[in-house]
């Protein structure tokens, strides 16, 4: 599977800036969830469905990472964050409808 982490404009890519300011154990976690998502090795993972198209990945210490499958062949990585309630916050839950809406307007689909 061919998988797309989520950049700001200038290229910065957000997702692996997270997960490497997270402790040793939860940055080696992280990266295998982002191994098993390019080996789609899925149901090796915890993953629950979120919100219209937008799935989340669990691991290590209450993180996930929240992304959409398009085409079955192409993985886009929206966001990650340290879950802190048994709901999203607000702020990452407006940060993954903002970063879906763009992506489903650059390839001309609706994820949220």
């Amino acid at each position: 599977m061919n998988v797309y982490h989520y950049k700001t404009a200038s290229g910065k890519d957000l997702i692996l800036d997270y997960i490497n300011s997270l402790s040793k154990a939860e940055i080696v976690d992280g990266l295998s969830v982002l191994e098993k998502f390019e080996k789609e090795d899925l149901d090796a993972l915890i993953i629950k469905p979120w919100q219209g198209k937008i799935s989340e990945a669990y691991f290590y210490k209450h993180n996930r990472i929240f992304y959409v499958v398009v085409d079955g062949q192409d993985m886009y990585v929206l966001h990650a964050c340290r879950k802190q309630k048994n709901k999203t916050e607000k702020r990452d839950s407006e940060i993954v409808i903002k970063r879906a809406k763009e992506l489903g307007e650059l390839l001309s689909r609706r994820f949220v």
